[in-house]
């Protein structure tokens, strides 16, 4: 299976922060959710996760994929909201374009 089918749901769903399942870990700042989605890769975890905002009628999403990795999922969740909360500050709404 493809690495982007198994990451943003083409796959099953199996541990908690692939594409499927619950995220490991939700946050909001400034007005914009943040979910921290880890999923296991080579036996760590690769910091992944989306942004999202409501604008309007629509919600509005951004994904992101770090190259970090992390032997827990609970050190990668906090690293993508820490990750996400500095998109979130550099670029705004620019995300969705």
């Amino acid at each position: 299976m493809s690495f982007w089918k198994k990451l943003f749901g083409g796959g099953s769903s199996g541990a908690s922060g692939e594409a499927g399942g619950a995220p490991a870990r939700s946050a909001e700042h400034k007005g914009y959710t943040i979910e921290a989605r880890p999923y296991q890769e080579g036996g760590q975890y690769q910091v992944a996760g989306s942004i999202s905002k409501q604008v309007g009628e629509s919600r509005k999403e951004h994904r992101f994929i770090r190259a970090d990795r992390f032997p827990s999922q609970d050190e990668a969740a906090d690293f993508a909201l820490m990750k996400a909360r500095q998109i979130i500050d550099q670029q705004g709404d620019r995300i969705f374009d």
